[in-house]
């Protein structure tokens, strides 16, 4: 047990202690509580085995052999200080300091000490080495060289294939290098070498929910928590997993049983204020988020989440500190650059507010929420012809294709960095997104490719190579590469990607696959039910397209235009014209110079056989938005029912340039009748 992750036989252990059990009353007791922790440990119940020998030690304090089963346990859940302690007790009492080396350096190791860790697992005797090595390989890598960290721990498990505590740490070391495909090979071999170890099971989940998804993930912390049911990390991460899922009333409860291991634990605080904030009640939110106080310092959620809770209570330069410093800290970070703009707008800050919001609305795929922030930053400062131009763009339907995210940064220097760092991802990833936002497809293209090549294992490499395939048009190529990072990390990002390019590539079939797998794993995710409710409306199949959508509404409020108008389509579609004029109404109202929102309620008034007041609003859809086809198909039918053929001959034409739209049929059979 001092040596390693498992144990021997628990009657063998204990019958290693016939020297140096107790000679006092308090012996048996001490015994007793020993091999209960012995088994406890065994059986992978660590918070059980701790108790156990921290009431053997209590039975008999001067019994050196249980404070050092006592710090064993500790170090397994993750308390560096207290089996610094338990050790230094062991010692005092008599344990032999040589045979607690390995003891010493995780407790260090645990502590931030990487050099003390190394040191005292140098002095480790033969016996503990394997332990020692694993800890070592940490150790070194903490300290910067992750290479021969990770070159030392795939030696240890080569020699000692069932140690369950080094595939844990090798899996982990790879996760943090970006390789997730190790990463999660190593966790699987962890969970079958050792499959009562709460934390190979814990790691087991954490890979699942990013190889496959949110439900998938559950049933392994539910085993790691079946084993130490008072795991409080696992515990946090579980209840997370389940508010992210949209189980929320589990989530409550789980994030209770967290705070009850560790009362006053800033995790749990945390998840309790993004519970409140999610029901609306961002009083409560603040009170619980300013309880985690310090605990929570510089935790991005954390930052986003009191960003969050300013604005919603009017409170824009409050808001925008903690939002500024995420934003410093995560340039990438869209969502957190559109609240920090806001907050920044908000507090006549118009121009770092048009600063920040800059990289994102000078994106292709810019939604109109960003345009908008950054028309109304440059209407403030007072450049009414480039918002103009922003405020056109925002009033359009069309957008381009997702593409890794660039700041904009020193082409030069970008170059110079990965030349000096080739096949590192932290130095490749921002010159290729540096050359395809200049245009230079090739170079991007090249450089994403001995990217990939040089971190197979890598999804974030994989994903910059197909968004450089997808930048030269090589769709298909892009489809397969990206696939090929979705068998690591199947997320958001991926996701889309994925749907986009095998849509693209003619692989309807296959995106729609796509899509439904990720929705099994996310069943709330926003981003997914909103295409999956946009398919559906395509598709014809408007009931279904209304319990998505409405669905979605719930998630996202009355205010998002695109959902209004889809909802709108829908319930026309489905005979419904009351509801279709209600939603399409209120999408007008929010945006009338939005073609979407045109368009529904013209459409709403033709299904409610109101089509004197659809026409001018169908006219407007399509000036606005002249080249979107299914638009110019509901402008021909609903020519066709005012009685102007020409226009409706004239509209359908239009629409049948596009090959994809799903009412092709229809329209050919309208121009056939001219």
């Amino acid at each position: 047990m001092l040596g390693a992750g498992g144990l021997a036989v628990v009657a063998a252990a204990l019958a290693s202690l016939a020297g140096a059990l107790p000679a006092r009353a308090d012996a048996a007791d001490a015994r007793t509580k020993l091999a209960q922790a012995l088994a406890q440990f065994q059986g992978g119940h660590w918070t059980a085995a701790r108790d156990r020998a921290l009431a053997a030690t209590e039975a008999d304090p001067d019994w050196g052999f249980a404070q050092a089963i006592l710090a064993r346990t500790q170090l397994a859940l993750g308390d560096g200080a207290a089996a610094q302690a338990s050790l230094d007790r062991a010692a005092k009492a008599g344990f032999d300091p040589r045979r607690a080396h390995q003891l010493r350096a995780h407790a260090r190791l645990l502590q931030g000490d990487a050099a003390g860790a190394i040191a005292e697992a140098d002095q480790t005797v033969p016996r503990y080495r394997g332990y020692a090595t694993t800890i070592r390989a940490q150790a070194v890598a903490v300290s910067g060289d992750v290479k021969a960290a990770l070159a030392t721990l795939e030696t240890r498990v080569a020699q000692a294939p069932h140690d369950a505590m080094a595939w844990t740490a090798l899996g982990r070391m790879r996760w943090r290098a970006g390789d997730m495909v190790g990463a999660s090979n190593a966790s699987a071999v962890a969970v079958q070498a050792d499959p009562a170890s709460p934390d190979a099971l814990w790691f087991r989940a954490e890979t699942m929910r990013s190889q496959y998804g949110l439900v998938a993930s559950l049933p392994w912390y539910e085993s790691a928590l079946a084993r130490d049911p008072y795991a409080h990390d696992t515990l946090i991460d579980y209840a997370a997993t389940l508010g992210d899922a949209g189980r929320a009333r589990d989530m409550l409860a789980a994030v209770r049983r967290a705070m009850a291991v560790r009362p006053g634990s800033p995790r749990g605080l945390y998840l309790q204020a993004v519970l409140a904030a999610r029901a609306g009640d961002t009083a409560t939110a603040r009170s619980v988020l300013d309880k985690a106080g310090r605990g929570l310092a510089g935790s991005p959620g954390a930052l986003l989440l009191s960003g969050s809770i300013g604005l919603a209570d009017g409170q824009a330069a409050q808001a925008a500190i903690p939002l500024r410093e995420l934003v410093a800290r995560q340039p990438s970070n869209l969502t957190a650059r559109k609240l920090l703009a806001l907050a920044l707008l908000q507090s006549d800050s118009a121009r770092e507010a048009f600063d920040t919001i800059l990289p994102v609305a000078s994106r292709g795929d810019a939604d109109s929420y960003t345009l908008l922030l950054a028309a109304r930053a440059l209407e403030r400062i007072g450049d009414r012809a480039n918002a103009a131009l922003l405020f056109d763009r925002a009033a359009t339907l069309v957008r381009g294709r997702s593409t890794a995210f660039a700041t904009g940064e020193n082409l030069a220097t970008l170059t110079n960095d990965a030349a000096a760092a080739p096949g590192n991802p932290a130095a490749t990833l921002p010159l290729v997104r540096a050359l395809a936002a200049t245009g230079d497809t090739a170079g991007a293209l090249a450089a994403a490719q001995a990217l990939a090549d040089a971190n197979p294992g890598s999804p974030a490499a994989q994903l910059v190579l197909g968004d450089a395939l997808a930048g030269a048009g090589q769709m298909a190529a892009a489809a397969t590469t990206y696939a090929r990072a979705a068998t690591s990390r199947f997320d958001e990002a991926t996701m889309l990607r994925l749907v986009d390019a095998r849509d693209r590539a003619g692989q309807r079939d296959a995106a729609s696959a796509t899509l439904s797998l990720f929705l099994t794993q996310n069943p709330g995710n926003v981003a997914a039910l909103r295409l999956l409710g946009g398919w559906q409306l395509a598709a014809g199949d408007n009931d279904t397209a209304i319990e998505t959508l409405e669905s979605l509404r719930e998630r996202v409020g009355d205010r998002d235009v695109a959902v209004l108008a889809m909802l709108a389509q829908a319930y026309a579609g489905a005979d419904q014209p009351d509801a279709a004029q209600g939603y399409a109404s209120a999408a007008y109202a929010l945006a009338p110079s939005n073609p979407m929102a045109a368009d529904a309620l013209g459409w709403a008034l033709y299904a409610g056989d109101n089509i004197g007041a659809a026409v001018p609003l169908a006219v407007k859809a399509v000036r606005l938005a002249p080249g979107d086809a299914a638009i110019r198909w509901h402008m021909a039918q609903i020519a066709d029912a005012a009685g102007n053929r020409p226009v409706a001959i004239a509209n359908a034409r239009a629409a049948l340039a596009d090959a994809s739209f799903s009412e092709r049929a229809a329209a050919q059979a309208l121009v056939a009748g001219s």
